[in-house]
């Protein structure tokens, strides 16, 4: 390793112990790295300017971000919440049951795992939290296991990113997600029914049929949104950055104009949270591009791939040492610095054992997601704990059973490509390789 290597990975080290924002311990690791190599820092914006000016995919970013705000401070969850209730709610375990077909609903809007869980994931705890048979570890659990969701079922930001990485297409992306999405839906209504059972868990109280037609009505509009969405995608009436754009209009018109529950102070704030959020994203891509110039001018990624080729590793034995490194690696670090730092330096690996890309993105995507529920520093915990104050520890205490099942859905996934490759072949999407 060169002198100018370990000062970056030095200087990132350090910013991470310092608690710096890890975008700008990037930015400045690559400061390092330049001055050690003794080349011009005008580098550092030729790489950062280039890289986020010439990648129009980027756009649909900030835009989905936007689109799950706009959904959040309108009355959007709430009729999506009421509508669930008539499909599902009179099961054992209604309000639970209620939360995992929101999540799948929501998912088809947003995007984001995050928002997701401050969004819908809010109004069915409190909801939950009102009857005494739901407890509070087992109302955040259900929450947090369901929000996972988000980035799987299309659309999904961290796809767009990995698709950003890879060159790998959108839509095969968004379509290979389908199905993995499907089965982890159907996990978590599983671990639901059979805990309800146990428990014995009443139903809810049946909503009357006079009140159907109302509340049906109330969320048509909301559910047109991934109709709409996914079906200008696939149609080719507009590309998956266009889509973004289409989800942020389509979500501004109906909480505004056709809902009447986005105030113009309410619309501010909006915009302030979704600037902050792009910001921050944009702060750790800048710092990505900068890191990835400097681990692909000293040579790490093709390294790696020389590494893996010398350990003799077959295909499957790849994607599990890959699936340990993210999962260890989620315990710790952002989705999106996963995604723009590590993933580069396994691509060149994973084209050698050829692995299919769009196979490898669901699979690093759905290993973040699960790191975003795992101990000890889950990212969805912390929001539910600090959104509604449920201590980790009680969520963990009822929630073993989802992330037990995510894993072995993950080891499937692994396993058989074909349940991740199956509806983007069959749509007519090439593979990556």
């Amino acid at each position: 390793m060169s002198h100018a290597l370990l000062a970056l990975v030095g200087v990132v080290v350090a910013g991470m112990l310092l608690r710096m924002p890890i975008g700008l311990s990037m930015l400045l690791s690559g400061v390092a790295y330049l001055m050690v190599k003794g080349q011009d820092m005008g580098l550092m914006v030729e790489q950062v300017g280039n890289g986020l000016y010439n990648s129009y995919v980027l756009l649909a970013v900030p835009l989905f971000v936007f689109a799950a705000n706009i959904m959040n401070a309108g009355t959007v969850s709430e009729r999506i919440f009421d509508f669930c209730r008539i499909l599902v709610g009179r099961m054992r375990g209604g309000l639970a049951q209620v939360d995992i077909l929101v999540s799948v609903i929501f998912s088809g809007m947003s995007g984001s795992a995050i928002a997701d869980a401050a969004g819908p994931g809010l109004v069915t705890i409190r909801e939950m939290l009102k009857k005494p048979e739901y407890s509070r570890g087992f109302a955040g659990a259900v929450v947090v296991a369901s929000a996972t969701l988000g980035p799987i079922i299309p659309p999904s930001i961290p796809m767009v990113i990995y698709a950003l990485v890879s060159g790998s297409s959108v839509g095969a992306l968004f379509l290979g997600g389908v199905v993995p999405g499907l089965c982890m839906t159907l996990i978590m209504m599983a671990v639901v029914a059979w805990i309800a059972r146990r428990r014995q868990m009443p139903r809810e109280e049946p909503i009357p049929l006079q009140a159907w037609p109302r509340i049906i009505w109330r969320g048509a509009l909301p559910l047109s949104m991934p109709l709409v969405l996914l079906g200008g995608i696939y149609s080719g009436a507009f590309t998956p950055t266009e889509a973004a754009a289409v989800a942020a209009l389509h979500a501004l018109v109906l909480a505004s104009v056709v809902f009447r529950a986005l105030s113009w102070r309410a619309f501010w704030g909006v915009v302030l949270e979704s600037a902050r959020a792009s910001a921050v994203i944009t702060l750790i891509l800048a710092g990505s591009f900068m890191l990835n110039y400097a681990f692909t001018a000293e040579g790490v990624p093709q390294a790696m791939a020389q590494w893996v080729d010398g350990l003799g590793l077959g295909r499957l034995q790849f994607l599990f040492m890959v699936n340990g490194l993210f999962l260890l690696l989620g315990c710790f670090l952002d989705v999106s610095v996963l995604l723009l730092v590590f993933v580069p330096m396994l691509l060149p690996a994973a084209q050698l054992l050829g692995v299919d890309l769009v196979h490898f993105g669901v699979l690093v995507v759905l290993n973040m997601m699960i790191g975003l529920i795992h101990p000890p520093f889950g990212m969805l915990l912390f929001v539910i704990k600090a959104l509604t104050g449920i201590p980790i520890g009680e969520m963990m205490r009822e929630g073993w059973l989802f992330l037990v099942l995510l894993l072995a859905l993950l080891v499937a996934l692994t396993v058989f490509p074909q349940i991740v490759l199956w509806l983007p072949q069959t749509m007519g999407y090439g593979v990556a390789k």
